[in-house]
């Protein structure tokens, strides 16, 4: 898996969520033997034994419940030993989610946009009203779980700075994905002076907000280019499907490579459906906007 990553180019990877605890002794054996470096790891990695499929939402900060919290922590912490044992800088992690069990206002937005294919959202008054209506009904609830993210983030984060690993702390596509994208900002600058933590942004996440009326994504970054880490970089196309090769869908790269900075990393997150010419292709796409 390493060597044809190493024979694209690349000389750095993220290893992922996807990464099944049998591959492990393999990815040691290549970084042992300098095939490649690893730059980003993403929670949870290597994935429980037995998980065989990508699952970064196995268990979330979020949750209250005491057994799956002990869960999210025995696993982070084992993410957070296997990115030190890999030199990597950061631990991409999801925040966590809220919890409805009746009437979730995920559910009204989907079937509201499958119903009206031909109105122009997010403009559309109709969705709009609807969109705010979501919205009041997702913050009334999200406090708790909100609350019990950044307790769970604060519970580790001596642990991730003994072991020099910093939280990529991640902007997700989902509704009711946590933080909203309006509270990222105070997040980050609210936590202590030297945490272990720092905001990742992806772009087709952003773009797919956007698309939703719920974050301008140039404005977005202006307010979190201070606690910037990095970028996962991936382009969404016109029926809204991200981890697009660069260049083939509508994202702005070159609004986004304003905001890079040489300490940042930069990761191609792409589908595994992509060919791989258009990995090349969208690997040279990013070399040239970093000139």
């Amino acid at each position: 898996m390493l060597c044809e990553m190493a024979s694209l180019g690349f000389t750095h990877v993220e290893l992922s969520h996807g990464i099944r605890i049998t591959l492990v002794p393999g990815i040691l054996k290549a970084i042992e033997e300098g095939v490649i470096k690893v730059s980003t790891t993403h929670n949870f990695c290597p994935l429980p034994t037995g998980v065989n499929q990508a699952a970064p939402n196995l268990f979330e900060p979020s949750v209250r419940d005491h057994r799956e919290h002990t869960q999210w922590l025995r696993y982070t912490k084992r993410s957070i030993d296997f990115a030190a044992q890999v030199n990597a800088k950061v631990m991409i992690t999801h925040l966590g989610s809220v919890e409805f069990f009746w009437f979730n206002p995920a559910d009204k937005l989907k079937k509201f946009i499958k119903a009206n294919p031909n109105l122009p959202i997010p403009a559309d008054k109709a969705y709009q009203a609807l969109l705010a209506k979501c919205l009041e009904k997702l913050q009334k609830r999200m406090g708790p779980f909100w609350e019990q993210t950044k307790a769970s983030i604060a519970e580790l984060s001596a642990y991730a700075t003994e072991k020099g690993v910093k939280f990529g702390c991640e902007n997700r596509e989902s509704f009711t994905e946590l933080p909203l994208d309006g509270d990222y900002a105070e997040f980050i600058s609210g936590l202590p002076e030297g945490a272990a933590a720092g905001y990742w942004h992806d772009t087709g996440h952003a773009d797919i907000k956007e698309s939703m009326g719920l974050m301008n994504h140039r404005e977005h970054l202006e307010k979190l280019a201070p606690h910037l880490l990095g970028f996962h970089l991936h382009d969404v196309d016109s029926s809204h499907k991200d981890h697009q090769p660069v260049g083939d869908g509508h994202i702005d790269f070159a609004m986004i490579s304003k905001f890079w900075k040489p300490e940042h990393l930069l990761i191609l997150e792409l589908s595994p459906r992509v060919s791989v010419e258009d990995v090349k292709r969208s690997k040279g796409r990013i070399e040239d906007l970093l000139g």
